[in-house]
């Protein structure tokens, strides 16, 4: 290998640092990135003694969805039936005992339908 003009005999391949965070395999190429953004922002920052409730990463997959719902299905979290997998997810805090966390697209205007990720992809195969 060769870097800045100076040949480099025992760096045989470069490293790749990109993987995805549904199934943990090398991404070649572009990732798929997803991040997840509310709308409505928060009245004021979390405090530095605290963590904030949610990553809005954004997380890096490979481009098939079912990588994203594996993802979403390993996190315990919901995927509203009625959206798809794009790169901007909306979350949704369901009044369930304890909390979960949905995400949604937000394009549709009726109800939400939150489901499990597993189902979607069993749905889709």
């Amino acid at each position: 290998m060769e870097l800045y003009g100076v040949r480099i005999n025992t760096i045989v391949t470069d490293n790749v640092a990109v993987r995805c965070a549904g199934c943990g395999g090398v991404i070649e190429g572009r990732p798929w990135r997803v991040s997840i953004l509310d709308a409505v922002a928060p009245e004021a920052p979390v405090s530095w003694t605290e963590s904030a409730g949610l990553n809005p990463g954004p997380f890096e997959f490979h481009s098939d969805p079912s990588h994203v719902l594996a993802w979403m299905a390993t996190r315990g979290a919901l995927f509203c039936r009625r959206s798809q997998v794009r790169e901007i997810l909306r979350p949704v805090w369901l009044p369930t005992e304890p909390r979960r966390l949905g995400l949604c697209d937000g394009i549709h205007r009726d109800n939400h339908e939150f489901v499990e990720p597993a189902t979607l992809v069993a749905d889709r195969s």
